[in-house]
Order: structure tokens, then sequence, then C-alpha cells
């Protein structure tokens, strides 16, 4: 049997266009299926296949589980205690295997290692197919329309199907069998039932950026690059693109003569609008042309909270907002900023307020006259931290200002600034009270009365003061206050 066996290897490895390993595998699982076959019991077989002369063992195996778990599958497991008694060095995980004489399968068992064998090649195969195609997916996918299923598209492609999901075709597009359709790949779906399956998309915006790289060949040349884009697919998209070649002009090359290139895009996204734009690498020059056609009156820049609130007239409202909300969404998602639409009717009331809440906290803070603080906001300055710290040059160039408004302006200003700290300083410490078991919030609001703000001030009062100053039983005062020294003898 060992030559057949060869023979045998080699002519499935040939037809299926498969490894002999593959075979070799498919071939240990078929066989150890059928011996089951000749069991009463539900024990586990391994075969070994020598890969040179085709000989093969067969073992009977347990596999050792812990002790606490028990034995689920008594016929297919042992216990590590028992296991060790004979094999000291095994481990949980591991097999003890007993070595079998071979059985004659017969023509029963032989059928049954044939399918068995023909089904594991069919799966290696189709593995085999998938991963050829995974490694020539960066492009276009084409392919024909097979069935349907649930809703979803099931299309055929280098001889495998591959899964275009209901919520990946354009909204109002009527695919039929046998239709020709592109897409791009999507992802890898492990579904229990399917088995590995293909996703592709008909909606991402890398559909459309590999589209435009067929249309436009300058892209492939790098004289021109797409640096992103955004879609509400089948309505409306926009790209951003770059020249590498300061000779092409980046949207007309898009656009082509009359409007070929991109309309050779939009045909196959159903007639999709799409609005080409200039990248740049300063954010806010990109916002303003991912706005377009809106114009842009002026941008502010929120770093901290990467976000941009950009100012246009009344009559650019709606076209900067765009149906729904359509463009500045497309917009935003296209510069990956959050895009806020104001007025100039707007920003300009928006500044008055904040100019109105500088204004008052210059006075009340720093206890000054209206005159003044109006000076300064005039002059630029937004925060007390400012006039404390700026060069005193700047403070003494201000007109109707002398040396003596400047260092009374500066010592407030710093005054103020060291004592929001230390009370920053004793909020915190106030807040570490609550880590000592026994503190509730309405303890420190007593404690706070007497002016005991921090973990230190507590440890030093003794049990009678907490007493009265809290109303706790004496050993409950007593407990809390030992928990208030604690730091004390660690030191």
């Amino acid at each position: 049997m060992s030559r057949e066996i060869l023979l045998l290897v080699d002519a499935l490895a040939r037809e299926k266009n498969v490894t002999r390993e593959i075979v070799f595998i498919a071939l240990e699982n078929a066989l150890s299926f059928a011996m089951k076959k000749h069991f009463k019991e539900d024990i586990d077989i391994r075969i070994s296949i020598d890969r040179n002369n085709g000989s093969y063992e067969v073992f009977r195996r347990w596999l050792v589980v812990c002790d606490e778990f028990g034995l689920q599958e008594p016929d297919k497991q042992e216990i590590l205690s028992d296991a060790i008694e004979l094999y000291p060095d095994i481990c949980v995980g591991e097999y003890i295997e007993e070595k079998l004489e071979p059985i004659e399968f017969g023509r029963i068992g032989a059928q049954v290692a044939k399918q068995a064998i023909l089904q594991r090649i069919r799966e290696a195969e189709k593995e085999q197919l998938l991963n050829d195609f995974l490694d020539k997916s960066e492009g276009i996918i084409s392919g024909t329309v097979k069935r349907f299923d649930k809703g979803d598209v099931i299309v055929e492609t280098h001889r495998i199907e591959v899964r275009l999901p209901k919520s990946e075709i354009i909204p109002k597009e009527n695919l039929r069998i046998s239709d020709r359709v592109k897409a791009v790949f999507l992802k890898i779906d492990n579904n229990i039932s399917r088995g590995k399956q293909v996703i592709i998309s008909r909606t991402s915006p890398d559909f459309i950026i590999k589209l435009f790289e067929i249309e436009v060949p300058e892209i492939e040349q790098g004289l021109l690059e797409i640096k992103g884009a955004s879609r509400d697919p089948g309505i409306r998209a926009k790209i951003a693109v770059i020249n590498h070649d300061k000779r092409l002009d980046p949207i007309g090359t898009c656009v082509g003569i009359r409007g070929s290139r991109v309309n050779g895009v939009r045909s196959e996204l159903g007639g999709e609008q799409i609005d080409i734009v200039l990248w740049s690498e300063d954010p806010a020059q990109f916002v303003i042309n991912a706005l377009a056609p809106a114009s842009v009156d002026s941008i502010f820049i929120d770093e901290e909270n990467h976000a941009m609130d950009v100012v246009v007239d009344s009559d650019n409202l709606p076209k900067a907002i765009g149906t729904k909300g359509q463009n500045v969404k497309l917009a935003s998602e296209l510069t990956k900023w959050k895009i806020n639409i104001v007025t100039k009717e707007e920003n300009l009331d928006r500044q008055n307020n904040e100019i109105i809440n500088i204004k008052n906290i210059f006075i009340d803070d720093l206890n000054i006259e209206e005159n003044i603080a109006d000076i300064l906001i005039n002059e630029g300055f937004t925060s007390i931290e400012e006039i404390a710290y700026v060069p005193i040059q700047e403070l003494l160039d201000i007109k109707f200002f002398d040396k003596k408004i400047v260092d009374n302006l500066r010592s407030k200003a710093r005054n103020f600034l060291l004592t929001e700290a230390i009370a920053n300083e004793k909020r915190l410490e106030t807040s570490n009270l609550l880590e000592i078991e026994g503190i509730t919030v309405d303890l420190i609001k007593k404690l706070s009365e007497k002016n005991i703000l921090t973990r230190n001030d507590l440890a030093e009062l003794s049990t009678d003061e907490l007493v009265n100053f809290t109303g706790l039983n004496e050993k409950e005062a007593s407990r809390i206050i030992m928990l208030a020294r604690a730091p004390w003898f660690e030191k």
C-alpha cells in the first residue's frame, strides 16, 4: 500500500494544483476518520505517513487535562495526576499516545477515506485560490453577479465567490444576475457557517480613488496623487488631489477634456457628483478648499479639540452647509477636522461675548477700572497669565500706561495666579481626604468649616476635637485620626 499512497499523493497534488504536504495531511486525516469507524468508543486517532516511502503508523491518543476540570471526554482525555505517573515530564495540553496495529479498511472504509481526502483537498484548493486572489486584490475587482443571498450580492471573480453586502451597494443601484460589476476589497469575514469569505464594496472612498487611478494615467506615473476621498454614495463625493509636477493642473487633469475622465468615474458610480479639490499641508487652507463651492471669510482654529470655526457670509451659508449638511460633512471627513459653520453675524456676537467675559475677568479678578480693562483688551490681552508674564516693555509701550500702572497690574496679576495655585493645591489636598476610609463628603464640609483642609491638618487633631467638630463617636474619630497619621509612621 505504501507505493499506492505515494502515487495517489503525487496525482492529487498535480490535479488540484496544491502541495504534496497538503495532500499528505488530508490523507492522514481521512485515514484517521475511516479507522475510527472500527471502534465503538469515540476515540482520538492519529495517523503518521512517512513522506519518503509511504509507510504509515497508527496511534490512539489522549489529551492531558487539568485535574480540576475532570474528564469531559473519558475516551479522549487523561487527567494530569494520572498521566504524570507514567510520563513525569508531561504537561497539560500534550498527548499520551499508544501505537496500534494498522487495520484493513475494506471497500467502505476506502470510500469514506476517499471522500474525506477530496473534501480536504477542495478546502485547500479554495484556500489557495483565496490567497492568490488576495495577493492581487489591491486594485479594482471585476466579476459577474452569480446570485443573491438575503439582499447581498454574490459575485464570481477569479474562480472564487465574493460577497457584496447590501450595505456596500450604491443606493438605488439595480444589479441583476450576469451583470458585470466592479468593486474594491473591503475585508475578510470569518463566518462560522460560510467559512472565510471576501467582502467587497462599491461605497468605500477607496473605490472612487481606484477608479480615478484607472482613468487618470498621471496618477500611476507619479505626477499626481489622490490624498483622500469622502463619499455620500450615489449622491456626492469629494477627492483631494496634489500635483508632483508643477506643470500640471491637478484638477483639470482629473476632469479631463470636456469632463471625459471624471464622467467615466461618475458613470460607474450611478451619476455621483464629484468635487475635486486641491490638497494642502496647511489645514486651514485645506478646509477652505474642501468647502468649495462655498467662499470662506475667515477661520478660527481650535488645535486642542481638532476643530475649526469657519466664518461665511449669509449668502454662502447654504452652500457651505449643503443639503442636509452634506457639504460640511464631506469636507469634515475629507480633512479629518471637525468643522463648525457660522455666519459673520454669529461670529461677531460670539466675539463680543468673549470680550465681555474677558473684560469681567480682568475687572473682577484684578480689581481694576473698566477703562483699564478696555485698554488691555484693545491691545490684544486675553488672559491674566499674559499680563503677569509678558515682557514688561510690551505693557510700558501701551498708550496711557506708565510704570506705576504697569507695576500695579503685574503685581495684581501675579498675586491672583499665586492665590489660584495655592487654592488649587488645597482643593487637591482636600480631595485626598476622601482616600481615608470613613471620610465622606459631608465630613469634609464640616472639617472645611474649621479650616481643616488636608490630611496633615486632620492628623494633628485630637480625638476630642474631631468629635466636637463632626459629631462622630469617640471610637470612629480615633480610628480616622490614626488612618490620617499612617503616613507619619511610614516615613
